[in-house]
């Protein structure tokens, strides 16, 4: 059995937070591929095709429900950006 205490939030947070490193990774994450989503529902009747569609079936309407789905089941990932060692050098001169 589950210990899992049920909750209205479908997926949990839990298994989301597991996807990310941290809860800004996946705000930001999920915000991103939420407006996307809704461009792509926005620009269906002009033909033009140039955003990638949901990647998942969802009986949700709403955008960032979706894309928080799509992070659940591995179909939107991430990869983190190191600065180099040029760009730190820049900001710690006030540049």
């Amino acid at each position: 059995m589950s210990d899992r205490h049920a909750t209205m939030m479908e997926p949990p947070v839990e298994d989301l937070l597991d996807r990310v490193d941290s809860k800004f990774t996946l705000v930001s994450l999920a915000a991103m591929r939420g407006r996307q989503i809704n461009s792509y529902f926005n620009q269906l009747g002009e033909g033009l095709g140039s955003i990638v569609p949901p990647q998942v079936t969802s009986v949700s309407r709403k955008p960032l429900s979706i894309s928080l789905e799509e992070i659940a089941v591995g179909k939107i990932t991430y990869t983190r950006i190191e600065p180099s060692e040029g760009d730190e050098a820049g900001a710690e001169d006030g540049q």
